[in-house]
């Protein structure tokens, strides 16, 4: 009973001791938007107060009232914020405290409290006053608009446009020559081959901003030309916060649809990663397999063939809808000691996020098309045809830990994210292949494809930024290991050729002249990257203006491995035959070696050494140097250079010299790219008025290839059959001349930019900006010429290009128009490009030989990757209490090139998708801690397509499947 006394009055002692609130807020300068350190804010007629710390970050506790604050700062401005009202237990944020540098005729500041609490007027501020032409996108747009993720919230950045919901392309430019970063780090994605991260782990409650960067500094890794996205993550939450959500979605066209499409899944598939229901059989990785005519015996060439999982074949079952769901949490804790001035934060987030997502396309269409050896024959004839559906189920599980551990003058963070993701996919196709088009049979086929993809990410990031000297020097230290891997265990394909007598009568049989045999790949990759830089900055005073040296050293270092195997399906007889096209009824007992009929046994389609198997590095050191000052009151200037040392090793063989072929190529850990750039940058701001920029800026960028580009991996698409070549492979033409040399170099891009832009009130703003990039050595996808008999490509370094286009957006509130419309703002943003590539000889001679009649072939054509134009406009909806918030939103992007075709093959072209969607976010509750968001996606119920052109060509489907239009409920409470 003592016991129970004294937790009841200790308890009753710690709320009487929480009987507080709590004031934070950041104080910047309010010409260069930079945090100012040091600065006294402190309650208005009293003692109580505080400084800021090297975030420009102050906490200060009081009871429970409401409260005049004071900001004062040697040679700045007397600030005061009055009205500002503290709540028991609560944290009331100021995120938008500027201070002014003060002079004679300028008086004490008043603002009342509500003005200072506006995140997305700070972007905007950071937007205005940022060295490079940057846009971005805030923490309260994104609760505003009620995006979930990183991706959603993208897409509302000018010039952004987002593929597959998940990666960024800036200014219409694909992903080669667009970067994302996390706090300023360079990690790769679940997509290992990707430049871009995958948006949609993130939940926007743990992010602070999105910032996309559309030019050059020389801080800036110097690999990309279309812009450089960072995801910043909080570090110290201005507020505790417990947030939980949970989502589901539905689309008619493919939830709870009975013809659905799957096959037999693992135990764990659920969490993202296969349990070794797939996994490669025991001894199937030995040089030698147990086979027929090799003195195997029968039974363990029975045992080894029944030790594959005997599943080839798609079954239907009823899908369900998508559902999601997550938590979060974060907060910061005062750790100063007792009686010491000096101050200790500790903040901590962490995040949980899962998803299931399930797709069910059923009238996708795979097309191959070839022009005709007669010039007067326009129309494209059709190669090989495959039609029919899809069924995907994909899992995402995402997990986010840090802390961060800050004092007046240092910093010190730490994250660690791990990624778990895994796909499966069953298709069923009727394959139609024409023999009237060049290299081809002619046959009908049915197919059944079996894929499993699984992928994990786990990163660290650990960082530091301290302010020495007096706040003359400041360091920025970051170091951020990264472990990927994406495995694909057990690839199946069962594709039945069907053959039709004369009496009409139907036979099933696999035949490899025609659809093939059966086949299974494992495919494995594993990476490990690890990036660090050093940044310091030297502060000085030029002309008595701020000026800023900045210096320092960058390294990336990245190792990956590689290995394709391949069994192909065997039998004993000469002949093999089948009642029916069943999948799954191809090896049941009574089919498996030495059974007859069929007798079946598996063939290693693996040489010694592999082919398909690499080991390949990359060493990017990088040393940079700028200097930011101001030549007069009104020009700023950053001038810098950046040189980067690149070197890329490779081990790896061709098929020729792993068959035996003295004249292949084997590379042993050889270099495959040796080079040193530097790349200059020069960035002139001239502010026109305090709310009015013309930004001019020159800049030198690369784009590099990836590690499969540089490579003799040939990996195919098991449902579309087009293979993939590396970029190692050369090409001689049918008359024994070099297409290709297999070389493959980097991108060497010189930009221009050009801006003006205008500020106003609330987050409004207008800009119109122009741009013009000259590209070395582009590196597109091109369709080999040489292979006729299949769908191969391969990127190739191809003429030089020229891309110029304009920039223009629009953040525009109604309430001009009238006061009833107060709540409504638009947005729009609109993005046009004019692009060309001047062809190689060996490209333009190769388009002429197929020059149609009438048809006059130039030598300049279209950039691979770049739309010619990118919209995204909306319309939103806020009500005064932020009870209510809608949205609708457009995006589309211009007719892209995909394809390089040469020869037989025409271009492909990736065809706009309009995307039309709804939001809408109710707040519930008195205190707007409960939210419920209604969107719909695709309301135009457009498709997604690529079509061959050819000159007067009716267009013929290189790849078509519909979306649908899908509705989705979210639900998240605030603890």
């Amino acid at each position: 009973m003592r016991t129970l006394i004294s937790i009841i009055f200790s308890g009753i002692a710690l709320i009487g001791l929480s009987q507080k609130g709590t004031i934070r807020g950041m104080v910047t300068d309010a010409h260069s938007s930079e945090s100012l350190i040091g600065v006294n804010v402190s309650i208005k007629g009293t003692t109580t107060g505080t400084f800021t710390d090297l975030d420009g970050k102050f906490s200060i506790t009081v009871d429970p009232g409401t409260y005049d604050l004071q900001v004062t700062y040697v040679s700045y401005q007397t600030n005061t914020i009055s009205d500002v009202v503290v709540s028991e237990d609560e944290v009331t944020v100021l995120n938008n405290i500027q201070l002014s540098t003060a002079s004679m005729n300028l008086s004490e500041v008043i603002v009342k409290a509500e003005l200072v609490k506006n995140n997305e007027t700070a972007i905007m501020v950071m937007k205005q006053k940022s060295v490079a032409m940057m846009d971005g996108i805030s923490s309260e747009k994104m609760a505003l608009i009620g995006d979930g993720n990183a991706a959603e919230a993208a897409k509302r950045v000018t010039g952004i446009s987002i593929e597959g919901g998940k990666y960024v392309y800036v200014r219409g430019l694909g992903d080669r020559y667009s970067k994302t970063t996390l706090n300023g780090m360079e990690i790769p994605g679940l997509d290992p081959d990707r430049n871009s991260l995958q948006l949609d782990i993130f939940p926007s409650n743990l992010i602070n901003n999105i910032t996309v960067n559309k030019n050059f500094t020389a801080e800036m890794p110097g690999d990309f030309a279309g812009g450089l996205m960072n995801i910043e993550t909080k570090d110290f939450p201005d507020r505790k916060t417990l947030n939980a959500t949970a989502g589901i979605g539905y689309n008619p066209q493919m939830h709870f649809n009975e013809d659905y499409l799957t096959y037999e899944s693992s135990s764990t598939d659920f969490l993202g990663f296969d349990d070794g229901l797939r996994e490669l059989p025991t001894g199937a990785d030995n040089p030698t397999i147990p086979v027929p005519f090799g003195g195997a015996a029968d039974a363990s060439i029975t045992r080894f063939v029944s030790s594959f999982e005997p599943t080839l074949g798609a079954d239907r079952e009823s899908s369900f809808m998508d559902y999601s769901f997550g938590v979060s949490f974060g907060n910061q804790f005062d750790k100063t000691k007792e009686g010491s001035d000096k101050s200790r934060k500790l903040g901590l987030i962490a995040s949980l996020s899962y998803k299931t997502d399930y797709t069910f396309y059923d009238d996708v269409t795979y097309g191959e098309y070839q022009r005709r050896s007669n010039p007067d024959s326009l129309e494209l004839v059709q190669a090989n045809l495959q039609t029919g559906e899809i069924g995907e189920k994909s899992v995402l599980l995402g997990g986010i830990v840090g802390a961060a551990m800050k004092s007046d003058r240092s910093k010190i963070r730490l994250t660690i994210m791990r990624l778990q993701s895994g796909t499966s996919r069953a298709g069923r196709f009727d394959i139609l292949n024409d023999p009237a088009a060049v290299g081809q049979s002619g046959y009908e086929a049915i197919s059944d494809n079996l894929e499993y993809n699984e992928r994990s990410l786990t990163n660290v990031f650990i960082g530091g930024q301290h302010v020495l000297n007096n706040e003359k020097w400041e360091l920025d230290w970051r170091v951020s290991p990264t472990l990927s891997t994406s495995d694909d265990p057990d690839i199946r394909k069962t594709a039945f050729s069907i053959t039709t007598n004369s009496l009409g009568e139907v036979s099933y049989d696999f035949n490899s002249g025609q659809a093939g045999v059966p086949t299974r790949i494992w495919r494995s990759l594993n990476e490990f990257n690890a990036a660090s830089k050093i940044d310091l900055t030297r502060n000085y005073e030029f002309n008595e203006q701020d000026a800023k040296l900045r210096f320092g050293v960058s390294n990336v270092y990245k190792i990956r491995n590689y290995e394709i195997l391949q069994f192909n399906m065997a039998f004993q007889d000469q002949v093999n035959d089948w009642g029916s096209p069943d999948a799954n009824a191809v090896l049941l007992p009574t089919y498996i070696y030495p059974n007859d009929p069929n007798g079946i046994y598996y063939q290693s389609g693996n040489v010694q050494p592999n082919p398909n198997e690499y080991e390949s590095d990359i060493m990017n050191t990088g040393l940079y140097i700028s200097n930011e000052m101001k030549l007069s009151k009104r020009l700023n200037t950053v001038f810098g250079l950046r040189a980067e040392m690149y070197i890329q090793n490779h081990t790896g063989r061709d098929i020729a010299f792993a068959n035996g072929d003295p004249t292949g190529n084997n590379l042993v850990n050889a270099e495959v790219l040796n080079t040193l750039n530097l790349l200059p940058t020069a960035n002139l701001i001239y502010s026109v008025t305090e709310k009015q920029n013309l930004r001019l800026a020159y800049a030198r960028t690369l784009a590099r290839p990836s590690f499969k580009e540089v490579s003799f991996a040939q990996i195919i698409d098991p449902i579309t059959n087009r293979i993939f070549n590396g970029g190692l492979f050369r090409y001689q033409d049918q008359d024994g001349t070099v297409s290709w040399d297999g070389r493959l170099d980097e991108t060497k891009v010189n930009n221009v930019d050009l801006r003006w832009e205008i500020f106003q009130e609330r987050g409004q703003m207008y800009s119109i900006s122009a741009f013009y990039k000259q590209f070395q050595d582009p590196i597109e996808l091109v369709r080999i010429p040489e292979q006729q008999t299949t769908a191969e490509f391969q990127p190739r370094n191809v003429g030089d290009g020229t891309v110029y286009g304009v920039e223009v957006e629009l953040r525009k509130s109604l309430e001009f128009i009238s006061e009833k419309m107060k709540g409504l703002s638009v947005n729009a943003n609109l993005t046009m490009a004019e692009s060309s590539i001047t062809m190689t000889e060996v490209e333009f001679n190769s388009r002429k030989r197929f020059e149609r009649t009438g048809e006059s072939i130039e030598n300049e054509r279209q950039m691979a990757g770049q739309s010619p134009y990118v919209i995204n406009a909306g319309m939103t909806y806020s009500s005064d209490d932020r009870k209510w918030d809608a949205g609708i939103f457009y995006n589309v992007k211009g007719p892209t090139l995909e394809v390089v075709g040469i020869g037989l093959y025409s271009d492909v072209y990736t065809q706009p998708f309009h995307s039309l969607n709804f939001s809408l976010n109710k707040a519930l509750g008195e205190d707007n801690r409960t939210s419920l968001d209604i969107k719909v996606a695709n309301l135009l119920d457009d498709r997604i397509e690529s079509f061959y052109t050819s000159y007067e060509a009716e267009e013929q489907i290189f790849s078509s499947y519909a979306p649908g239009m899908a509705f989705s409920l979210g639900f998240s409470h605030k603890f």
